[in-house]
Formats: structure tokens, sequence, C-alpha cells
């Protein structure tokens, strides 16, 4: 036990609704608003000081729950539910220690108990606002930040009693880690499957809000470098052209990188072989560019246990919806997935613990957005500024509601809104996962 363990005080949740600008396709659903939860948590150390933190996620249901059966809005007040559940959970827990150990125990041993009847990606999003809060109080009770915890000096145990392999004896998260944080990260645009990518394709009914609607606007004006193009994963002559219409726009704006993410609808490796392949021989320029290959595949990795070798063959092949955590990064591991993209919706723990067996296994890295606007986009982009990514970070909320965050764009300007294809973070602060206080209005 440490002076810096904490225990949970006082927890509490709203929910904020926002409106997409225009819609985002996922997969087979197309998302034109939602819902952000955000949770105010208070705690107190050992030596009696106490301080609040916050976590706030957007409660995306078509990422998290896809179903053809299930209406959009009986998932969202499902996941809400869930959410006013877990409020109660957190309260009247007697977990305490650190942020890592309390969060884990909480995923662990009352998580899965709350509500079986959901999927576990929902549950862990749902959860996610809590682990963030918890991790930012922890911070700030103790007058760090969140960062300069993850170590022997705070932690009671090692990463050896997580992920339960003695390879991790004696080491802690900070060993993943890099020594210093980013400040500057290069920026990822989502090229979703309604959008518009040049004049030609615009019909006069888009909205005038000031903001770019199509592709060649968005490079010019944010100077993006990297494009992640959203494809069906079910119609392969669709998914084959919008990669040659994407890429011809990305060599001649020259931008650097592609990104191919399927969304977990392909049911064979030989869709997205065949793919590659004939880009390879009829566009090799736009092949090269592609510098990783995302989820095509069914998110439920153990009952869709698909050697994915051939693909990673090709490309680098990261897993995204399936990589709920540590343990599924194992078994991606041993079915060919060479990448692991983090979400901190999957909570803070959870993606520092996945961060930590993926490196030391040799997978690469990601950090991917949830469209986090507000509060959620600074443990986001903290996450990327630390762990050591393939390339930079995706940051799409800008893209579907930037209106959403303006008071967070007053505080942070070239975070919030991406400028020579990449984000800064050095306006934010240097306690807690680094929200200042003019952020919590």
């Amino acid at each position: 036990m440490k002076t810096t363990d904490v225990k949970i005080c006082q927890v509490e949740i709203g929910f904020i609704p926002v409106i997409l600008r225009i819609p985002l396709k996922f997969g087979a659903e197309t998302i034109i608003s939602g819902t952000c939860a955000r949770v105010k948590m208070s705690v107190e150390n050992k030596l009696g000081n106490t301080a609040c933190g916050y976590g706030e996620t957007p409660l995306s249901v078509g990422w998290a729950w896809p179903s053809q059966s299930l209406g959009f809005l009986y998932r969202e007040n499902r996941m809400i539910a869930y959410c006013q559940k877990l409020v109660s959970q957190w309260q009247k827990c007697d977990l305490s220690g650190h942020a890592m150990e309390i969060g884990y125990d909480f995923n662990e041993q009352i998580l899965p108990k709350v509500d079986t009847d959901i999927p576990h990606l929902v549950q862990l999003i749902c959860n996610s606002a809590f682990d963030l809060a918890l991790h930012d109080a922890y911070g700030k009770v103790n007058d760090i930040s969140s960062y300069s915890s993850y170590n022997s000096k705070y932690m009671n145990h090692d990463l050896e009693y997580y992920l339960e392999d003695n390879r991790f004896a004696g080491r802690y998260p900070e060993n993943y880690l890099l020594g210093k944080p980013l400040l500057k990260l290069p920026v990822w645009h989502l090229v979703g499957g309604k959008d518009l990518l040049t004049e030609e394709e615009l019909t006069g009914n888009e909205p005038q809000d000031g903001y770019p609607v199509i592709l060649t606007d968005w490079i010019r004006r944010d100077g993006l470098k990297c494009l992640k193009i959203k494809l069906a994963g079910t119609d392969s002559q669709w998914d084959y052209q919008r990669i040659l219409d994407v890429g011809k726009i990305a060599i001649e704006y020259k931008v650097n990188y592609l990104s191919a993410d399927f969304n977990c609808l392909v049911k064979s490796p030989q869709y997205v072989n065949d793919i590659l392949d004939l880009l390879m021989i009829e566009a090799p320029e736009i092949y090269g560019k592609i510098l990783y290959v995302e989820q095509p595949f069914p998110y439920d990795l153990e009952a869709n246990r698909i050697d994915v070798h051939s693909v990673s063959s090709r490309k680098p092949l990261f897993m995204d919806e399936s990589a709920h955590d540590w343990r599924f990064v194992k078994l991606g591991y041993e079915l060919g997935w060479t990448g692991v993209a983090l979400k901190v919706c999957k909570t803070q723990t959870g993606a520092l613990l996945s961060a930590a067996w993926a490196k030391e296994h040799g997978m690469a890295l990601m950090v991917q957005d949830l469209t986090n606007p507000m509060l959620a986009m600074i443990p986001h982009v903290q996450l990327a500024s630390r762990v050591g990514t393939i390339m930079g970070i995706e940051c799409n909320a800008p893209q579907f509601y930037p209106a959403a965050s303006e008071i967070q764009e007053r505080n942070h300007p070239y975070l919030y809104r991406r400028r020579n294809g990449v984000v800064d973070l050095s306006t934010l602060g240097d306690k807690g996962l680094g929200y200042k206080e003019e952020d919590l209005q």
C-alpha cells in the first residue's frame, strides 16, 4: 500500500447529445447523431487529499453494437441505461489502490456481472468514461500527470500480475511508453463511405456551415498527409474503386499514406488479398501508399478464428474492434495479426495493458478515433503521444461535429483544428490526463 493509493468517493454522469453535420457510415449502418457520456469521479488518497477527475466517451452505437434487427435508438438507450447502472456499481465498490489496479479489478470482477445481455465491446465503451475519470482523478489528487504514475513508485503490482506472464516481471506500463511525449502528431483524416471526394459530386444539399465538404478541400485546408478509407467489406468492386478514387487524389495532392478499413464485414482473407494484389499490379503507387489494413474480419475473434497470415504478409494488419483486451490481442497475434489499433474507449487501463503486451511481442501500434469530441479528444491524443504509433493518430471529430468542441477548441486551437497535417498537444495541462479547468465548462 502507498500513500498515493486512492478510494472512490463520489460518481456522477451526464449525457451530451451531438448531431453530425454529415452522415458517417459504419459498416452497414449510417449515423447522423449520437450521445457522449461524461463522468465526474472524486477520489481520496491515503493522505486525505481529494480531487475530481473526468472521463468522456461517445456511445458509438454503430461501431460497438452493429445489428440489422435492433433499432439504433433501442441500442443507444440500452447503452445509456448501462452507463447509469455503472454509476451505482462504481459508487459502491470498495476497491482501492492505483488507478490501474482499481480499473483492472473493476473490469475483471464487476463489469461482467452488471448486464450480460449486451456485447462486451458495449460494456467496455460505457465503462471507459468511468475508468478515464479514475485515472484523471488519481493524477490530480497526487499532483502529477497520470502518465507519471505508471511505474513502481506509484503502482503496487508489476505487469506480470495483470498479463499472467513472468516475462513482464519487474516491468510496468512506463517501460513501454516513450520517454518524452510527442507534442505534435501526424493526423489521419477519415474518408467515410458517404463522404464526397470532389466538386463533381456536390448536389447543392450539403451543409453551409463554413467547414469543408469534399475531400480535396479538407486536404487543402488542413494540410492532410494521411487518409483512412472506410470500405464496404461486402462489395469488392466498390471497395477497389474507392481505394483507386481516393488514391488518385492522394497522388495529386501529395498525401503520403493511406489505410484501408473494412469494418469487420469481410468473411475470407481472399477478399482482401484479391484487392491488394490487383492494386499492386494495376496501381502500384497507390498500393505503396497503403501503410496498413484495419480490421477486415468479424470482431468476435473467438467465434471467428480466421488465419490471417496471408493478409499480413502483404500489408501490416491491425486489430481494432477485435482487440477488446490483451487476451484478444494475444489470440490475434497467434492468428497472424501484426498490429493493434488502441482506443481509450476500451478503458485507459485496458489500452495500456494491450500496448504493453503488443510491444513486448513486436506488434505495431496505432491509436484510432471513435469520433472523439470535447473532453474525449484529450486522453485519446495523450495515449498516442506516449505509446509510439506506426504513424500519428486518427482524429475525425473535427470533420463530423466540430461545433460540439467549440469550448475546448478555444483553449486548444491547434488540437481541435488540424493544421499542416498535424495536431498539437502543447496547450494541454500537466496534471491528471491533461484537461484544464476551462475545458470542463
